[in-house]
């Protein structure tokens, strides 16, 4: 579809569109699973609750009437999961098990690390709701704004230091796009670029430490090959620093005209003390971390702790009124995230009591696969899975079938995780369901086909 066709967003079609994507994904995986097991006969094969042809049909028309009707993504999740075990189960005999869908997504749930994320959530919500936006992108601007594209590199910093306080995308397309966009467009850069890389630069969130994303594969993939959350949160810092670099790159050749502002030590230093606090959050997590003073559960508590006390007590940027508002807020996000975890675990149990990622990596491994070719088609076949699905649906679906994979081809369970998180960093800015498309589109107000086209420079 050309992009000319892309209207403004909207709320109900993209929720739609994301059910659609996600609907497509998982019954991919379904038929795969069902040719991987077809030499053995195939699943549902002994005394089936339906035929599995029947079961597939009932399957296809529950999710086609769920998307028409616009369910909610966790909706409809929780009705595949349970119309999995009914229909296609072959452990599994019929509606008096449907007991094991809850049973197995509290035991996931009760995974001490998982703590993790509404802390980090808050953490985040705090420091948004502050001042310390407008303090990086200072401090960015005055240190590198005198070179050649210099405020456009300044937005690029500000994004990879604020991804990593937030752990959030769209938060940080919103916080320090809704600044920068203005100022890079008064100063005369072409709007496409300016879309195009605050865009982008806001979808580091995703890979840079602490990243929920990164969390959530962890724990799902570690039933495979064991992960060391810290290891992955390290593993992501290096390839998000070059992105945002390669990004960077891009803000000298496209800022002819544009006039250089003036370097003054002074100013940096000042703008360094006025933003100290903010910039040395990420170094007090992942240097806890990485030190072994605290655990990735420990240091999401800890850095609540250091959000409330920078915000309330050193900027005072906000009062023990607005707290009430702030954690209400990350309450309905970290909310989110849960229940739709939730039940993709009870969805995966069926995967795993059914033996389907067993049955896909003998596939697999049937084909004679190397490790560099199996990557090969992980990388392209998680490019379309990014641009259909965000990217906690993917990681519960897909990651629990990849794992094995990688682990029986003796791929190192990090550099999988690792090519996983930047592969959906991409679907960030990808149509249809990109989310950092349509956050972009709503905060600087631009039809979303001009922001897609202003992305696909650096997605290429």
């Amino acid at each position: 579809m050309s992009l000319r066709l892309l209207e403004p967003p909207k709320p109900e079609v993209r929720r739609r569109a994301t059910a659609f994507g996600t609907v497509c994904v998982f019954l991919v995986v379904v038929l795969l699973a069902f040719s991987a097991g077809a030499e053995g006969g195939g699943l549902a094969t002994e005394d089936p609750k339906v035929g599995t042809g029947m079961g597939i049909t009932l399957l296809l028309a529950a999710l086609a009437a769920m998307v028409a009707l616009g369910m909610p993504l966790f909706v409809i999740i929780g009705v595949l999961a349970m119309l999995c075990f009914v229909l296609l189960g072959e452990g599994f005999k019929g509606l008096e098990t449907l007991d094991l869908l809850p049973d197995k997504a509290a035991d996931m749930m009760s995974k001490n690390v998982l703590l993790a994320i509404p802390f980090f959530v808050f953490s985040g919500a705090i420091m948004s709701a502050g001042g310390i936006a407008t303090r990086l992108v200072d401090f960015c601007r005055a240190l590198v704004g005198w070179m050649p594209g210099g405020l456009a590199i300044a937005a690029v910093g500000a994004c990879v230091v604020f991804a990593a306080i937030s752990g959030s995308s769209p938060v940080t397309v919103i916080a320090i796009g809704s600044m920068m966009y203005p100022q890079l467009a008064k100063a005369g850069y072409d709007r496409r670029f300016t879309l195009g890389l605050l865009s982008s630069a806001g979808s580091l969130g995703i890979l840079i430490p602490p990243s929920i994303p990164m969390l959530v594969y962890a724990i799902v993939a570690s039933s495979a090959q064991a992960i060391d959350v810290a290891e992955l949160f390290l593993a992501g810092v290096i390839p998000g620093l070059m992105i945002g670099l390669l990004m960077a790159a891009r803000a000298p050749f496209n800022a002819k005209g544009v006039e250089r502002e003036a370097f003054a030590a002074k100013i940096v230093l000042q703008r360094f003390r006025d933003g100290f606090w903010a910039i040395s959050l990420p170094v007090v997590i992942l240097g806890g971390i990485y030190s072994g003073m605290f655990t990735p559960t420990e240091a999401a508590a800890v850095s609540v702790v250091y959000a409330l006390i920078v915000e309330l007590l050193i900027h005072r940027d906000i009062g023990p009124q607005d707290i009430p508002k702030i954690l209400t807020e990350a309450v309905i996000n970290m909310g989110t995230i849960l229940i739709i975890m939730a039940l993709a675990f009870g969805l995966n149990a069926f995967l795993v009591e059914e033996m389907i990622p067993q049955r896909v990596v003998e596939w697999i491994l049937a084909r004679d696969l190397s490790p560099v070719t199996f990557l090969l088609i992980v990388n392209v076949f998680l490019l379309l899975v990014g641009a259909l699905m965000d990217s906690i649906s993917a990681i519960l679906i897909i990651a629990p079938l990849l794992a094995p994979i990688g682990a029986e081809l003796g791929i190192d369970p990090v550099h999988l995780g690792v090519i996983f998180i930047v592969n959906l960093e991409i679907g960030y800015l990808t149509p249809p369901i990109g989310i950092n498309l349509f956050v972009a589109s709503s905060v600087f107000r631009q039809p979303l086909g001009e922001v897609a086209r202003g992305v696909l420079p650096f997605i290429g």
